[in-house]
Parts: structure tokens; sequence; C-alpha cells
């Protein structure tokens, strides 16, 4: 699907510290819906937030999850990726929007905000910047703004009591989204201390060098910041970890990490064990549950992979996940469903889509 296949809703920013939030209203969401006779999707049942006190909104509000998206590839761009993340929100949310609302799913217990729009730090860049160094340098800096407005939303979510459910954009956004949460979450009085956990499904460990944000330093710097308490990465394929990551890693008690090729290779995990070792090891606090496309085979993302994990498997993750940890927030990011080199899925949207309302309904169907 291309990007000018739908129209992205478009809604001035009422947020000064958020200049870059679109806040979507009933008209735009059910613009995405298709509405059909005797039957009800989540597109008439979903809550949305009042753009004018989106602090009161969430506050009052009855939903339980608060869903946002993030699409921008300038984490990626600036980690030598091939751009496209930023193409999947809205092909996700119109197949997410078109969901029955049923007893598995009503829809009442989320309510959707919208989206950040960074298109115009991506136009600025792109018309300015002189080479491919250049170019780097500015996507690394430009994600300082990116940075603060996302961890504003999700600090306000959390601090509400909400679990924000993100979708990305690339992996950059794990940073102001575990930093957001832990402060969010400490000041609601969850938290003793601004410091969560976090579990990730994902080929790489997103563990690089703080040489400028990108999408591959997002938990480096959430750890050296102190809101990362422990970091947990499923699935990481050895051929793409560096050996002086992998070091760091290994010498880190509060690091843990089971390769793809330990469990699917050597079998000395099944994937449901690897899983299970990762909430177990992150049960003693709020843990940011991720899962990085580029995780599962033939899924278009920037670091695209032909071996991986299946969609299925990527389902139980995300349910078990659910089910056995506490979430401080859920974030699927990577995604795309058009690249810059040309490659086109139009299936992602609707795969993420799943992912979602696998987690949300796991998470209702719990006591409590």
């Amino acid at each position: 699907m291309k990007k000018a296949d739908v129209k992205m809703p478009v809604i001035e920013p009422r947020s000064n510290s958020m200049p870059h939030l679109k806040v979507y209203n009933k008209q735009e969401v059910l613009s995405l819906t298709k509405l059909r006779k005797f039957e009800t999707k989540l597109g008439e049942r979903i809550q949305l937030a009042d753009p004018t006190d989106m602090e009161g909104s969430l506050r009052e509000s009855t939903a339980k999850f608060v869903l946002f998206g993030i699409p921008e590839d300038l984490g990626a761009k600036g980690n030598y990726g091939i751009g496209g993340a930023d193409t999947l929100w809205i092909p996700f949310l119109q197949s997410f929007l078109n969901i029955q609302s049923s007893d598995f799913f009503d829809g009442a217990e989320l309510l959707l905000i919208g989206h950040f729009d960074f298109g115009d730090i991506q136009y600025l860049i792109d018309t300015t910047a002189k080479g491919e160094d250049e170019k780097i340098e500015a996507y690394r800096h430009a994600l300082t703004t990116v940075d603060d407005e996302v961890e504003q939303l999700a600090k306000m979510i959390t601090e509400a009591g909400k679990i924000p459910v993100v979708v990305g954009g690339a992996h950059n956004n794990s940073y102001p989204l575990i930093k957001g949460a832990a402060k969010g979450w400490h000041k609601a009085g969850v938290l003793p201390l601004a410091q969560i956990n976090c579990i990730n499904l994902d080929a790489h460990s997103d563990y690089r060098p703080m040489e400028g944000r990108h999408s591959g330093n997002a938990f480096r710097y959430a750890e050296e910041d102190g809101y990362l308490q422990k970091y947990c990465i499923v699935g990481l394929h050895e051929n793409y970890l560096p050996q002086n990551i992998w070091v760091d890693i290994v010498n880190n008690p509060f690091i843990d990490c089971i390769t793809f090729e330990d469990i699917f290779v050597h079998e000395k995990r099944t994937f449901k064990q690897a899983v299970a070792h990762a909430t177990s090891f992150t049960e003693d606090t709020l843990t940011g549950i991720d899962l990085d496309l580029d995780a599962i085979q033939n899924t278009l993302s920037s670091a695209m992979t032909p071996v991986g994990i299946t969609p299925v498997q990527a389902r139980q993750y995300i349910s078990f996940a659910a089910a056995d940890a506490k979430p401080a927030y859920l974030h699927i990011c990577e995604g795309a469903t058009r690249l810059a080199d040309g490659r086109t899925d139009a299936t992602s949207g609707k795969l993420i889509s799943y992912l979602v309302s696998d987690f949300i309904k796991m998470k209702t169907q719990q006591p409590g």
C-alpha cells in the first residue's frame, strides 16, 4: 500500500509542548472505518481524547489502554538503515479500526489519541543537509525533539494509570517510552523509583554505543540515564551481534539474552521457554514489552530477514508477555508497508493489528 493510498488525518496541533502531535476526532476515525449494517467495528466503539484537555480526558477515561502512533524513520536513517518505518501507522490503523467489536474485544477499553507527525523535520533535513555524513548527524540530532515529545506523552498516559500501546516508527522510540513510562508510573505511585525493566523480541540488541541517538542504541541510553533497570533480548541473531556489545551483555548482570540460534538451531530451549525466561528475569517490576518487526521472517522492515520467527510465534510472544509480565507499555516498531528502496507489503498493517489486539485481549481477560 502506498502512503498516498490513504489520507492521513490532518488536525492542527493543539499542544505547545507537543507541537507534532495530531489528535484525532470522531470524524477522522470513522473515515477509516468501514461501516456495515448489523455489525459494529472497533472504530465505532473506541474512546477518543479531548485535544483541549488531554490530561483530563486521560484521567476520566474508563479505558485501560491508550493507543498512539509514531510514524517516523529518522532513527532508522540515523542508524544507516533504509527508510520506510513512517509508512506503517495508517495501514495498521485502518486494519485495526475495522476489527469486529465483540465479546472478545469490545473496543471501549481503548482510548485512541492520534499520531506524531515529524514530517517537517524530515523535509528540512532532506532539503538542506549536504552529503551522507551531514544527513546522518542531522537525523541523530533531530531525535532530541522526537524524544522530548514522545516522553511527555508516555509520561502523561502512565501518570493517569493507563498502559501506552505504541506503534512506530523505528526502535529509537523505546528510549523516550522507557523514560516517560518510568517517570509516569513513579509519579502515579506504582513504582518506588523511576525505573522499569524491558523485554525485547528482536534480531538485534539495539544496545550500540552512545554515538548520538538512533534506532540502534535506545536501550543503552535508557540504561545510562538510569531509567532502565533490567533488559532481556529474545531471539537475538548471533550474526548481527558485535563483539563489543556481546562482551557488555555478558559482563552486565542486569542484561540477559537468548539467541535465535540457541532456540531454533541448537534447540537448547523452546521459544515459549525463552519468553518465559525473559518474563521471569524482569518480573520484579513493571516491564516494557517491545517487538521489532525485523524478528519476524519475511516481514517488511529496514533490516528484513529471511530467517526469523513466524507471525504466530510473534502473537504467542505478545500474549504470553501480556499475561506473565506486568506491562509498563507495549511497543511494536520497525515495520513498513513501503521501504525507500521500493519494496512493498500491504499485509504489514494487518499483522500489527493482530498483535495489538492480542495484547489488549489478553490483559482484559485477566482478573483485575
